[in-house]
């Protein structure tokens, strides 16, 4: 009994070690997962245009976004102020991912989605915590903890292991 028990044991771990091969795999794919996500939230602030199927901000912040930051999602704030946030916001939606999709300080890009990620769980939507910000939240920390993989700049350029 004691022998099988140790064969199995060997068994799974030679199963884990190959599996482990596929970590750069699955940590690009959480930065690219995480990076849509708020990558397309950034797009929806402000007006595009579209290439070839691809769209780009022209940084001219739509009214409704002034909007629903003044009234909807920060009322209390002046309206200066609520414009000031609708254009962090934005601004952090559309350069952040980028940063998770290069790989390119890919734990401070993380770290400012995560942040993003608790204020509008705190202050805007605290009903989606298990419908949605959990789930941002637990793959910015796997990349903020294990970093960006091997597939990254950070990897070529000696910021990551």
């Amino acid at each position: 009994m004691n022998a099988l028990m140790s064969k199995m044991q060997s068994h799974y771990l030679q199963v884990g070690e190959l599996l482990g091969k596929l970590e750069p795999l699955a940590l690009l794919g959480a930065r690219l997962l995480v990076a849509r996500v708020f990558w397309l939230s950034g797009l929806g602030k402000v007006n595009t245009f579209e290439i070839f199927g691809l769209r780009f901000p022209t940084f001219d912040m739509q009214g409704s976004t002034y909007y629903l930051f003044g009234s909807e999602f920060f009322p209390d704030l002046s309206p200066g102020l609520a414009k000031l946030a609708a254009i962090g916001a934005a601004t952090g939606e559309l350069t952040l991912p980028l940063l998770l999709v290069f790989g390119f300080l890919t734990r401070l890009g993380a770290l400012g989605l995560l942040v993003m990620t608790l204020v509008i769980q705190i202050f805007v939507f605290p009903e989606a915590w298990w419908s949605v910000h959990v789930w941002w939240t637990a793959i910015l920390f796997i990349l903020i903890v294990r970093g960006p993989g091997s597939l990254s700049v950070d990897k070529v350029l000696g910021l990551t292991r």
